[in-house]
């Protein structure tokens, strides 16, 4: 292992484009031309990108899939939401898209870190349900194979056309805590909440994905996702995963307007008068804000949910942004300390197993496309003392944060970007 990790950058400075390269690639849309993109990011000091490959929408077990690539968008829903703005009615050839990020990455001398989002958001974005049917149609204790398989095909496929140098490491999957890859602990009577039990409950079905792609790809680092989000043993992660790859995203007064704002609660009130004083004037009713009719399925399964986004959707951002500003006092210590206390805890881990450790994802949380609080003075100071904490334990690779990315609009902000990332690359 240390070899492989020797053949690649001495640290990786991550940007995040998920599935957004392949659903926004209509003319206009960030990822119509991914050579431009490719060049900002090095211009920026980036040298990973990572993404959702979508090995189970480009492969099954047995290779390629035939036919373009159909994508859809959600109507009206999610136009002011990140990630969930994208036109819709590309057909592509999935096949040669993922080629041509390869050759782009080559050409600008950057690496990709492989995964997948299709038991989550991806498949909210497809044409029509059958690829996503596929997927809810398999057994949840065969979930985590089924993508293996996939990503098994992929990889063969990327290094058939010679591109196995861009690949900084696969993971099998994003953050499997988190979407219908729970499934597995459902079934045992877990629920969803209870996040260490969870963890435990997928750590085999994980290794065995993992031993797998390890067998098939000894060449390549094989990893999975994991958040920080919440308190666990890690001895309940993959033991046989390559890469220690975590999220953390720290919340604090964001968790708080979810509270207030009834999200997580299935039987409250929504909108209730909080999120109501959230909105702007012109917001429809939740009840006639749907999306288009016969287009149900594109939510089924998707971890977001319809009362979030249709919150970031008619959120005045103003608003939005002057809550976390009035609460940021109230959460400060405990935000950072929560940054301490999971860093050290990944470290611990990872040098007790010889893991080297990427942050993917970070740091405030989920937040409007329009609004601006992490990506101001106060969002930005979080995502740096992430950083030079990360840093001071010797992390791998990290990301700057989660939406400094060519589909969101801080993407302009090219100093910042500029300086954190190479504040990583002179660390130790």
């Amino acid at each position: 292992m240390d070899a492989l990790v020797r053949a690649l950058p001495r640290k990786l400075t991550i940007t995040m484009w998920d599935f957004s390269w392949y659903t926004m690639t209509l003319p206009g849309e960030p990822y119509h031309d991914l050579a431009s993109r490719f060049k900002e990011a090095v211009e920026r000091g980036y040298n990973t990108v990572r993404i959702c490959a979508m090995p189970f929408m480009l492969f099954t077990e047995r290779g390629e899939r035939p036919g373009p690539l159909k994508l859809g968008n959600l109507g009206e829903v999610g136009q002011r939401t990140r990630w969930y703005n994208c036109k819709g009615g590309a057909e592509l050839d999935g096949h040669a898209q993922l080629l041509e990020l390869f050759h782009q990455a080559k050409e600008h001398g950057c690496y990709l870190i492989l995964s997948s989002w299709e038991y989550q958001q991806s498949p909210s974005f497809l044409e029509q349900p059958e690829l996503r049917d596929e997927l809810a149609a398999v057994h949840p204790e065969e979930r985590f194979m089924a993508i293996a398989r996939s990503m098994h095909q992929l990889l063969s496929f990327v290094k058939e056309h010679g591109y196995a140098g861009q690949i900084a490491y696969a993971e099998l999957h994003n953050e499997v805590e988190f979407g219908q890859l729970t499934a597995v602990a459902l079934q045992k009577g877990i629920p969803e909440t209870a996040t260490p039990k969870v963890v435990e409950a997928m750590k085999p079905y994980i290794e065995e994905a993992i031993a797998f792609l390890r067998e098939k790809h000894p060449d390549v680092l094989i990893s999975t996702s994991y958040t920080l989000n919440e308190a666990y043993p890690k001895a309940y992660v993959a033991r046989n995963m390559q890469v220690a790859h975590f999220h953390l995203y720290v919340k604090g007064m964001l968790d708080e307007l979810m509270d207030l704002a009834g999200i997580n609660d299935e039987f409250a009130d929504f909108p209730n008068a909080f999120v109501e004083s959230l909105l702007r004037p012109e917001a429809p009713s939740f009840e006639e804000w749907k999306l288009p009719p016969g287009q149900e399925w594109r939510m089924e399964g998707n971890p977001v949910g319809m009362k979030l986004i249709y919150l970031h959707d008619w959120a005045d951002t103003e608003q939005w942004d002057l809550f976390l500003y009035e609460r940021y006092g109230a959460h400060k210590l405990a935000m950072l300390q929560k940054i301490d206390t999971r860093f050290e805890e990944v470290e611990d881990f990872a040098r007790h197993t010889d893991l080297p450790i990427v942050i993917g994802e970070g740091y405030l949380g989920y937040t409007p496309l329009h609004a601006n609080f992490e990506e101001g003075p106060v969002g930005k100071f979080i995502a740096e003392y992430a950083l030079r904490k990360g840093m001071s334990l010797g992390f791998w690779g990290m990301i700057l944060c989660s939406n400094w990315a060519p589909h969101h609009p801080f993407w302009s902000d090219i100093a910042w970007q500029r300086k954190w990332n190479q504040f990583i690359l002179d660390s130790e």
